[in-house]
Formats: structure tokens, C-alpha cells, sequence
């Protein structure tokens, strides 16, 4: 039997149960949306994503379902 491993198991159901650990600076998702996929990014607390309604209105249903996804585990944003 690992030891180590069942350790870090233990260790990672922790992790994943304390969010606030966690801290998101930037990522990048490909979202499969109705129509098109589109790219959302999140970098320094900004969103941005490739979508006609994002750019018209610097919010849309992509970041928003995101930032739903990742409530709590990204700070208060601003779109970009």
C-alpha cells in the first residue's frame, strides 16, 4: 500500500473542500455555446470573451455561467 499517495489523496479532498486557498489569476476556456464555441478568458481580474454580445456590452450568458461556476473561488470582477 502507497502511504504517500493516500496522504496526498487526503490532503487534496482537503484542498478541494478549502476554496479559499485557491486563487485564479488568469485562464483561458473554450465555452461550446448554442450557436458557436467562444473563447472566454479571465486575466487580472478582467473577463473577456470573443462573443458579439460580450463586445457590445462587456458582460454575456458565458462569463456569467463562469462566474457561477467559480463563485467565491475568483475576486468581485469588472469586465473589460
Amino acid at each position: 500500500m502507497d502511504y504517500g499517495m493516500i496522504g496526498k489523496i487526503e490532503k487534496a479532498k482537503r484542498y478541494a473542500e478549502e476554496r479559499d486557498r485557491i486563487n485564479f489569476e488568469e485562464f483561458v476556456v473554450t465555452f461550446d455555446g448554442e450557436n458557436n464555441p467562444h473563447t472566454v478568458r479571465f486575466n487580472g481580474g478582467k473577463w473577456q470573451c470573443d462573443c458579439d454580445f460580450f463586445q457590445s456590452r462587456g458582460v454575456c450568458s458565458h462569463t456569467m455561467a463562469l462566474e457561477r461556476i467559480l463563485e467565491q473561488m475568483i475576486p468581485e470582477t469588472e469586465t473589460a
